[in-house]
């Protein structure tokens, strides 16, 4: 190539690129929404009425709840009535004189804060019920479809017990009786069993305020009265905890009599499959969950509409594990969250 061909490709080569660009100043523009969002968002107050913390279902969606209020400039905090009825109430009319502009509330049962719930969005506050809902709808709601938990694992239930010749007994340990989970659940399992010929319900039992030491008592008590007991469906995988502890002090073995529990999928999940505390687990994946949460959250921070005018409900979708499907990376901690 002479100098002249090669000075006119050099001509072209710089043609190209500075059309290339000029092209991306020209498509370069800001996001219209971007500013508003963000300023929108800054020191708004979000304020978190547990039931109870230290389990590893609150601190998992405060850990949620807490990374993006740090991230998004507003405010978040956690005000915990410590399995207290009475404090939780009396907190959340606190709230309502403080005026934040979310509450987040796990309730303790469907009728207590009912009424103050009803108050708070009067009085212009979003309020979104978190797991467990009141028999009054709020802004929203962000949890498991209970009644649907309860029917997942009677059918499991079904298939362990219900090939016999016999009618296979089953125990049913419930938590609180005015408990929403307890209520729903109980619900799906009627959905399941009550018509069905080859299942016999021995027991219904509460286990408290989903004790652990309750539910061991009260499945020492049935397998001393039912020695062939073949399932046992539990409310919780805390409280299970002691279900299982009175199975093996019994000599019973993993699987000799199965048991069903529910959670939202943590450490404690994993490892009760892999030592043999129950064999059937549903879980509503609070990491799920924390993201479905702060989307409501971010959604009632944005809206313009009166308080309540809107309502969204949101149920989680539910993970099944077994120990033939289970798999180590499905089972958060504190520490994985995200």
């Amino acid at each position: 190539m002479n100098i002249l061909s090669r000075f006119a490709c050099g001509l072209a080569m710089a043609a190209m690129l500075g059309g290339a660009t000029g092209a991306v100043a020209q498509t370069s523009m800001g996001d219209p929404l971007r500013e508003s969002y963000y300023t929108n968002l800054k020191d708004r107050k979000v304020v978190f009425v547990p039931v109870f913390m230290g389990l590893d279902l609150t601190e998992g969606w405060s850990k949620i709840m807490s990374r993006q209020a740090s991230e998004l400039s507003y405010s978040y905090e956690v005000r915990n009535s410590n399995f207290n009825t009475a404090a939780g109430a009396q907190t959340i009319t606190s709230l309502i004189s403080e005026k934040p502009d979310v509450i987040v509330v796990q309730n303790p049962d469907v009728q207590s804060y009912a009424k103050l719930l009803q108050q708070a969005e009067k009085a212009g506050i979003h309020v979104i019920q978190l797991n467990m809902k009141t028999n009054y709808q709020t802004t929203g709601f962000v949890g498991a479809d209970v009644e649907l938990i309860g029917e997942k694992q009677a059918e499991a239930a079904v298939a362990k017990c219900g090939g016999g010749d016999q009618p296979g007994k089953v125990l049913v340990l419930a938590g609180p009786p005015t408990s929403p989970f307890s209520a729903y659940m109980l619900k799906g399992y009627e959905n399941v069993l009550n018509d069905n010929a080859k299942i016999q319900i021995v027991s219904v039992q509460s286990t408290g305020d989903y004790e652990s030491s309750k539910a061991k008592s009260i499945t020492q008590v049935v397998l001393q009265q039912h020695p062939d007991l073949c399932a046992i469906l539990g409310v919780w995988d805390n409280a299970d905890v002691g279900t299982a502890a009175a199975l093996q002090e019994a000599g019973k073995k993993p699987g000799d009599i199965l048991v069903t529990t529910s959670g939202g999928g943590g450490e404690l999940a994993c490892r009760g499959l892999r030592e043999g505390l129950w064999q059937y687990y549903v879980s509503y994946d609070v990491p799920g969950q924390g993201r479905d949460l702060n989307a409501l959250i971010l959604a009632a921070l944005q809206d313009k509409n009166e308080v309540g005018s809107t309502r969204t409900v949101i149920y989680t979708p539910l993970v099944t594990y077994t120990p033939e499907t289970l798999g180590d990376e499905r089972c958060w901690t504190l520490d994985t969250l995200r």
